[in-house]
C-alpha cells in the first residue's frame, strides 16, 4: 500500500477514515462531551456518559491489542514519551472544560456541527485553532514552556502510564494488562440496563473507540515500515485544528498531516451525517453577547489544550487508549472545569439554598 499511495498519503488517508468515523458518530449517535456533561449533571441521565466509557474502554482494549500483535510501540506516543506534569493536566483541564461550556462545545463537536451547517461554529474551530497556536509555537509560547516545562523520558526510565506501572510491579505482559483494563472499563459502560437497551448508541460508541485505534494503526505502520518521519498519533481537535487552518494558506509550501485529514474527516463525516438525518441547515450567532462569549470560551480551549497536551479527544480517548497518567486527571479536570462553566451560565455562581 505504501508502494502504491505513498507515506504522507497513507497517513492522511489514516487521518480522514479515523475522521469521518467521528464525524459520523457525532451527528448520527450523538456523540458529546458537553452533552454527555449536561444530561448528568442537569438531565439525570449517564447515558451519554456511558458512551464516553464504553468508547474508552474498547479503544484501550484496541491500542493494547495492537501492541500484543507487534503493530504498535504505545511508547513512541507523546503521551507516553513525555513526562508527566501533573499541575498542566489540572490547570490546562479546567481552563478548556471551563471554555467549552462558554462556547457551548468543545473543539470535536464545534467541527462536527460545521459540518451541519452551523457558522457559529466556525468562529469557535477558528478562534480555538489560532489560540493554540499563539500558546504553542506563538507570543505566549515562551510563557507556557517556562510555566509548563516539558521533558521527554529517558532511556530505561519507565514511561508515564498505569499498565506500565502495574507491568513493573507485577511482571505481567504489558499488553495483557492493557486489554485487561480495557475489558474492565467496558464491562463498566456496560453495566446499565437502560444503556444497553439502546443497541444504536452502544454501537456508535465502539465505532469512536475503534476510529482512535485506527489512528494508532494507521500512523504506527509508516512509522515502522515507512521512509517518511511520521510521528505516531491519534486523534485530537486542538493543536491540530490550528495546523490544518495553517495548511490551508501554506499547502502549496507543505504537505498535509494527519491532523488535516482528521479534522477534515470530521467535517465530511458530519455533513454525511447530517444529510442523512436531514438536519443540515445554515445558522448564525444572531446575539453578538453569545458570540463573545463563544469567543472567549474557544480561546479558553485552545489554550488550555494546549497546556494540558490535548482536549476531550486527545486526552479523553487517545491518551486515555494508552493509559497515560494524565488522561483521567486531564478528563477529571476538564468535568470539574465545564460543571463550574455550566453552573455560572444556567445558575449563575448564587450560594444554593
Amino acid at each position: 500500500m505504501l508502494d502504491i499511495i505513498g507515506d504522507n498519503a497513507f497517513v492522511v488517508l489514516t487521518g480522514l477514515f479515523g475522521g469521518v468515523l467521528l464525524g459520523l458518530a457525532a451527528r448520527l449517535g450523538r456523540f458529546c462531551t458537553l452533552g454527555a456533561i449536561e444530561d448528568l449533571l442537569y438531565g439525570g441521565s449517564d447515558i451519554r456518559m456511558r458512551m464516553w466509557v464504553l468508547a474508552i474502554g474498547v479503544a484501550v482494549m484496541g491500542t493494547f491489542g495492537l501492541t500484543a500483535a507487534g503493530w504498535l510501540i504505545p511508547e513512541d506516543s507523546f503521551y507516553l514519551s513525555i513526562r508527566w506534569t501533573p499541575l498542566a493536566s489540572i490547570l490546562g483541564g479546567l481552563l478548556f472544560g471551563y471554555g467549552m461550556a462558554l462556547a457551548g462545545n468543545c473543539g470535536f463537536g464545534s467541527i462536527a456541527r460545521l459540518g451541519g451547517g452551523d457558522l457559529r461554529a466556525f468562529v469557535i474551530v477558528l478562534v480555538m485553532g489560532v489560540s493554540a497556536y499563539i500558546v504553542l509555537s506563538g507570543p505566549l509560547a515562551g510563557l507556557r514552556v517556562w510555566a509548563f516545562p516539558q521533558s521527554a523520558v529517558t532511556p530505561g526510565e519507565m514511561p508515564p502510564g498505569l499498565a506500565h506501572l502495574l507491568t513493573d510491579l507485577s511482571g505481567l505482559s504489558l499488553p495483557a494488562i492493557g486489554i485487561a483494563l480495557g475489558a474492565l472499563i467496558t464491562a463498566g459502560a456496560l453495566a446499565s440496563r437502560a444503556f444497553l437497551a439502546k443497541p444504536a448508541l452502544i454501537f456508535w460508541a465502539a465505532i469512536v473507540g475503534l476510529a482512535i485505534v485506527s489512528g494508532w494503526a494507521g500512523s504506527a505502520h509508516v512509522a515502522m515500515t515507512g521512509f517518511a518521519a511520521v510521528p505516531v498519533v491519534s486523534h485530537s481537535f486542538s493543536a491540530p485544528v490550528g495546523e490544518t487552518v495553517l495548511w490551508l494558506m501554506t499547502a502549496s509550501a507543505r504537505l498535509p498531516s494527519f491532523a488535516v485529514g482528521s479534522v477534515t474527516g470530521v467535517v465530511l463525516g458530519a455533513l454525511i451525517g447530517s444529510g442523512l438525518k436531514g438536519h443540515f441547515r445554515w445558522e448564525a450567532c444572531e446575539d453578538p453577547r453569545e458570540l463573545r462569549r463563544q469567543i472567549y470560551g474557544a480561546a479558553m480551549m485552545g489554550a488550555g489544550a494546549v497546556i494540558a497536551m490535548g482536549c476531550t479527544v486527545g486526552q479523553g480517548l487517545s491518551a486515555f487508549s494508552t493509559l497515560s497518567f494524565s488522561a483521567p486527571v486531564t478528563f477529571a479536570a476538564i468535568f470539574a472545569g465545564a460543571a463550574l462553566g455550566l453552573r455560572h451560565l444556567i445558575e449563575g455562581f448564587q450560594p444554593a439554598e
